[in-house]
């Protein structure tokens, strides 16, 4: 059920994610945003030769999840790497510790500047299905 849309907004991007749980919807926002950084890179490359450890702590969970983008984000560009997947070694609503793995690139496709807070909301409904709308 885990799925992602990139839309079109006023000069930015929409991602549009939904999974059926927080870790989901968290590595489902990740492949998202690795899309639009380089198109298709984690479909054709599964071996991932670059990994790292990162620890987040936030007030709540979608603070947790934009700073767990921004990081990744961050580190993306300072080392020239697209990072495709996520091992989650701890994951609450306030904290996590996890393992990113990726692979080097030459250049992006699309070079995201940030990821903003804006309109960003974690819902869950009655299913129990988390969703969030995340602004590139």
């Amino acid at each position: 059920m885990n799925s992602y849309k990139i839309t079109p907004h006023t000069a930015d991007v929409r991602l549009e994610v939904k999974a059926d749980s927080m870790a989901g919807l968290f590595a489902t926002a990740l492949s998202g945003m690795s899309q639009i950084i380089k198109k298709d890179f984690c479909q054709i490359n599964q071996n991932h030769s670059q990994n790292m450890t990162i620890s987040i702590k936030s007030l709540e969970p979608t603070t947790l999840l934009i700073d767990f983008l921004s990081e990744i984000l961050t580190l993306s560009h300072i080392k020239k790497i697209v990072f495709c997947q996520v091992k989650f070694i701890t994951l609450t609503e306030t904290k996590l510790i996890a393992e990113i793995l990726g692979s080097k690139v030459e250049q992006f496709d699309e070079d995201i500047k940030a990821v903003s807070y804006h309109g960003a909301q974690i819902l869950k409904d009655k299913g129990g299905n988390y969703q969030v709308n995340i602004i590139f």
